[in-house]
């Protein structure tokens, strides 16, 4: 009879552990879309430039020494790194879960029960031996082991140690990408240095050229073939041009400290060659082909591997509707006097048992988390998709960049070449009183401008292959 009732109830727990376990929210999935255009603005071969090394890519040795300080010294890089080592960690905290705890125990007391009660009158009349009472009060000493596992039937606690080891190598692809970052932000802000540099220069031999205008200037005030008029307005024009060198003293103390704040350390000089400018990375770049970005762009590995967690989490979620299957043990000694303690079997105990539950009413906690799971993965998608296209269109952009941006430095650098002829003609002309002296001017400030722009050119040139090298996810190997 009393079997029947046991087999009788544990049939209804079972049936009701199924019923939870099967009623779970229907969700709707999406699926990542990997397809990318077979190339980018014009047909490319295989090629690519993203797989050459940093130190190989950049030849300016001082450039090589500031990223090659950065990449020891950078705490933004630094700080991802203890988020490496923080995720691996998870990983050790995940697998632990799935396995078995076992610790020991060991403990000690005393305990006086009142005599006029049914367990005082009991342990008042017990023996331990024949013609001695139980002593009062009551010792109570315990030493053993135990143990405590949930086995893992609907791999809820494996999945959740793989989703940690996918954000691990995830945390490793977001460093690859801080590196990529790094080494462009570094190497723009250099060739951003050389420009003005460069520009300074012709600033300051613009202040030569102006300067000894002035002189003939004046030089024909005295023989009243111009005007004060004539004399004020070069001499503006001089003054113009100096406080413009100021100006770009500034930006480059601005840009120095900019680059030494990434190398991780205070402000010094920054070592450069300006004269650099026109002979760093002269050789053409190869895009390859956009389906190369799924392998070679960290920030895209690293939105892959997170979307892999997601969908893990998902499964995680999940198995909380499904019942637990929880076994805990213990094995030692426990006894009311410690001369008593060690004595087998009389102080020996030992358990096992074993726990299948399951949530079954109020699981609106587990529903919300299994469905925030479900957003959580969709979002992983889009943002996926959202990280390959980004990087197909910065590639594209800087491809049509750089190709325009030759086009543009061709015909700037044969404007600088007409206008810096037109100075020397504007003079002679001036000179020989054939020109009034707002030509001179005008010719003058127009040279120093073409020559600012074809510098700025250039710089928007060497700015575009660092991008693009970027882009293609070169520098982290």
């Amino acid at each position: 009879m009393f079997r029947n009732t046991i087999i009788k109830y544990v049939g209804i727990g079972c049936i009701c552990l199924a019923y939870a376990a099967c009623k779970t929210p229907v969700l709707t999935g999406r699926t990542e879309n990997r397809t990318v255009p077979a190339g980018y603005n014009n047909p490319q071969d295989t090629v690519n430039s993203g797989a050459i090394k940093w130190n190989t890519f950049f030849t300016d040795p001082n450039l090589a020494a500031l990223i090659d300080t950065a990449l020891k010294n950078n705490q933004e890089l630094n700080i991802t790194l203890q988020e490496i080592a923080i995720t691996k960690n998870e990983i050790t905290v995940r697998k632990g879960e799935y396995l078995p705890f076992v610790g020991i125990k060991g403990g000690a007391g005393v305990e006086k029960v009142g005599r006029y009660t049914s367990r005082g009158a009991n342990d008042a009349t017990t023996e331990i031996k024949p013609g001695k009472e139980m002593p009062e009060p009551l010792g109570d000493f315990l030493i053993g082991a135990y143990a405590t596992w949930e086995v893992d039937i609907w791999h809820k606690l494996r999945n959740a140690k793989k989703a940690a080891a996918l954000r691990y190598l995830s945390t490793i692809e977001g460093r690859n990408f801080v590196i990529t970052t790094l080494i462009a932000e570094i190497a723009n802000s250099y060739y951003e240095l050389l420009a003005l540099d460069n520009q300074l220069e012709i600033v300051k031999r613009n202040i030569d050229i102006q300067t000894n205008a002035l002189e003939v200037v004046k030089q024909q005030k005295e023989a009243a073939r111009v005007t004060e008029l004539a004399v004020r307005k070069f001499e503006a024009e001089v003054l113009n041009t100096k406080s413009l060198q100021y100006s770009i003293q500034q930006q480059i103390t601005e840009t120095e400290n900019r680059i030494n704040f990434l190398l991780g350390r205070f402000p010094q000089p920054i070592p450069r060659n300006a004269q650099s400018l026109d002979n760093v990375m002269t050789e053409s770049l190869h895009a390859g082909i956009p389906s190369q970005l799924l392998t070679s762009r960290p920030d895209i590995k690293q939105a892959e591997l997170d979307l892999a967690a997601a969908k893990l989490d998902v499964q995680v979620a999940k198995a909380q509707f499904y019942p637990s299957l929880g076994i805990t043990a213990g094995v030692g000694y426990n006894a009311f006097s410690p001369s008593y303690l060690l004595k087998t079997p009389g102080s020996m105990l030992y358990s096992l048992a074993g726990e299948l539950a399951a949530p079954l009413v109020n699981r609106n906690a587990i529903k919300a988390m299994y469905l925030n799971a479900n957003a959580k993965q969709i979002q992983a998608v889009y943002n996926y998709e959202r990280t390959i296209v980004n990087a197909y269109v910065e590639v594209a952009n800087q491809v049509s960049k750089i190709d325009n941006l030759q086009k543009r430095y061709d015909l700037k650098s044969k404007q600088v070449e007409a206008l810096t002829q037109s100075i020397t003609i504007s003079n002679d002309l001036f000179r020989s009183a054939r020109a009034d002296y707002m030509e001179v001017l005008m010719t003058q400030r127009d040279a120093l401008e073409s020559k600012f722009e074809l510098i700025e050119t250039r710089k928007e040139q060497m700015k575009a292959k660092v991008n693009i090298y970027q882009a293609l996810g070169g520098g982290w190997k």
